[in-house]
Order: structure tokens, then sequence, then C-alpha cells
């Protein structure tokens, strides 16, 4: 029994010490959290295709606020879009100058996949730019199950500017024309009318296209801004184009993985290198022809 609260005695002792030590070391430390969260800094002026946005408005300001504040503390993701836009930015800018669209709007393809070609999203809009099942084949985009170009980033960028020139000749304006993109011509055009104003900022629309505008400028702000606002990639965390040599097909393909093993390559690289494939094989009608990419 002695030898019992002899050792109860030394356990108390060392309890009490330790509280004794943690008071002292608390004491003297600073009363600060371990991480402070800044908010990321604005900019003094934002434009978006050469047009104005008019941040001296409280209302438009407090919305590209919280735009910039989600996207910039999505680290993961924004981190994740930066290295895949060293790879994609380069064709997409490329194309939408040969199409005498803004190089913006290669922000707007952000907006809408995070450059992702499998992107699909609960409405069934799918691929780098978003087109529905029942809109692509109106801008030249292939949707079956064998082929859908809907993930291939050049044929998909060019049908978004056909798209994009379409709403900007009927608006008069590329805020507007990026706006349309997401609720519509048809959808922009009822509210224009009903409000009296063809103005992005002036007019009160679905919260979505409410948000998508800051959504897209919050994106050139952060990517345009990255190292200032604490975002830094060095040149080899980058993901960069693949090397690639090309084949057209003009005859139908029965099986792709055996014509991937055939060209040195394997069924998965082949599909990854050409996202536009969908199946395992692929038919070849008289007259058509496909190119593909292979490494």
């Amino acid at each position: 029994m002695k030898k019992f609260a002899g050792v109860l005695y030394f356990v108390l002792g060392c309890t009490v010490s330790l509280v004794i030590v943690s008071q002292v070391a608390f004491k003297d430390r600073p009363n600060k959290p371990a991480y402070q969260w800044h908010a990321p800094e604005l900019p003094k002026q934002i434009s978006f295709a050469g047009e104005n946005v008019p941040l001296e408005r409280w209302e438009v300001k407090e919305r590209l606020d919280r735009e910039v504040l989600f996207n910039s503390y999505n680290h993961a993701n924004m981190i994740f879009i930066m290295k895949l836009a060293n790879r994609y930015f380069p064709i997409i800018s490329e194309h939408l100058k040969a199409n005498g669209v803004p190089d913006d709007f290669k922000y707007l393809c952000v907006a809408e996949s995070n450059l992702l070609s499998g992107a699909v999203s609960r409405a069934g809009a799918t691929g780098f730019w978003q087109f529905m099942d029942g809109t692509a084949p109106g801008y030249n985009l292939q949707t079956s199950s064998q082929v859908d170009d809907r993930h291939d980033i050049i044929k998909s960028t060019d049908a978004a500017c056909q798209y994009l020139k379409s709403a900007y000749q009927k608006f008069s304006n590329w805020t507007a024309a990026a706006a349309s993109y997401n609720c519509g011509q048809g959808g922009y055009n009822a509210q224009a009318n009903y409000q009296g104003s063809k103005n992005y900022y002036d007019l009160l629309l679905p919260e979505e296209t409410n948000r998508y505008i800051f959504r897209i400028l919050a994106f050139k702000h952060i990517m345009e801004n990255a190292d200032k606002l604490g975002f830094v990639l060095n040149e080899e965390d980058k993901y960069h184009q693949i090397p690639f040599k090309t084949v057209t097909v003009n005859s139908s393909i029965a099986n792709l993985a055996e014509f991937a093993r055939q060209n040195g390559t394997s069924y998965k690289i082949l599909r990854l290198m050409n996202p536009w494939l969908r199946g395992k094989s692929l038919t070849v009608s008289n007259g058509r022809s496909y190119v593909i990419k292979l490494p």
C-alpha cells in the first residue's frame, strides 16, 4: 500500500510539474493563431476583352472580391489550373487570335472546365468549352459513341469562337457575349429587353450568370498576378505539351488497342493523347479522315 501511494505521489507530482511548465511556456507565447489568413489584394482596375470593369461601383467590386477570395484560397485547384495552362493556353490563344476573338476568352475556358478535356457538367455539357449534345453539331462538332470533338482542344476552341463571334454581332459587346455563353443568347436578350440595358453590369441575371463574368475575371487576375498573390511555380512544375507525331486515318479501325500496339504505344496513351476518341474502334465513312496523335 505504501509502495502504491509512493507511485501515486510521483505521478501527481510529475503532472503538476508539467502543468506549471506549460503555463509558463504559454504565458510567454504571443496570443496569435498559428496561421493568419489575409484578404487577397484586388486590382485597382481591370478589363475584360478590352472592356472596362466598373470597379468604382460597390456591388461590382464586391462581386469580384467574392470570386477572387473563393478561388485564390482554393490553392490546390488554382495551382493545378496554372500547371495545365502552360500546356493549353498557347493552343487556345493561337486559335482565338486566328478567329478574331480577344485573348481574355481563354479564362472563360478555365471557368467552364478548369482546362480538363473530360469535364462534364451536371446538365451534361462536356469538354473544354462545355458544349451540350444538342448544340455541338450546330458548331461542326461531331458527337457519337466513337468520336466526340468536344474533347478536342482545337476543334472545340474553334467552335466556341464561332458562338462568341455570333453573340458579339448580336450584343456589340464582348462581356455580354461571354455572359450569354452561360445563359444563352436568348436568355440574355430577354433580360436585356426587360431591364432596358444590354450592359452586363447593369443587369440582374440568374445567380450563376451573375457570378460568371466575375469568376472569369478572378481567374484572369489571379493567373496574371500569380507571384504577387503567393502562387509560385517553377518551370519544371508546369505541364508541357507532349511531343507527338500524327497519322491520318482514311479507313476504319476495328480495334484501337491493336492499332496502338502496332504504332508502338498503348491503348491508354492513345486515348490520353486523343481524348476525342471515345470507344474501342473507329468507323471512318467514305470521304472522311481523322488525324490521330501518337507519341
